[in-house]
Formats: structure tokens, C-alpha cells, sequence
């Protein structure tokens, strides 16, 4: 899997912080979101899906 996300884009929800945190995390200052591993291991696959679907913005992209 490969993730990667529109940080111009991020209105802060913090929806994929909730739902994948070791995955993804939010800038302090400026809120946006943060990608923490680019290619999560296969045990964190269905948070990043997850994470994907819940994303208000839609600015987390992901391919198998």
C-alpha cells in the first residue's frame, strides 16, 4: 500500500488522526494533517481504508 495526502487541501478534521494514529498525524500549528509512514504495514491497512472513507476533505489517497 501507498498513501499520500493533499496537505493544501486538509480542512483539520482530524477524522484520520482518530482513525489510523500511527499512520497519520496533525500538524500543531497549522492543523493540517501529517503523513507519518507512506507505507503502512499490512496490519494497518484497514485503519488507512478507514481513514480514506472518513476524510470530510478527501485528501488521503491510497493504492494497493
Amino acid at each position: 500500500m501507498k498513501v499520500s495526502v493533499d496537505t493544501s487541501l486538509c480542512i483539520g478534521a482530524g477524522m484520520c488522526t482518530l482513525t489510523a494514529p500511527e499512520i497519520f498525524g496533525q500538524d500543531p500549528e497549522e492543523a493540517v494533517v501529517v503523513l507519518r509512514d507512506p507505507a503502512p504495514p499490512p496490519e494497518q491497512h484497514e485503519a488507512v481504508w478507514s481513514a480514506v472513507q472518513r476524510c470530510p476533505a478527501a485528501v488521503i489517497q491510497a493504492t494497493d
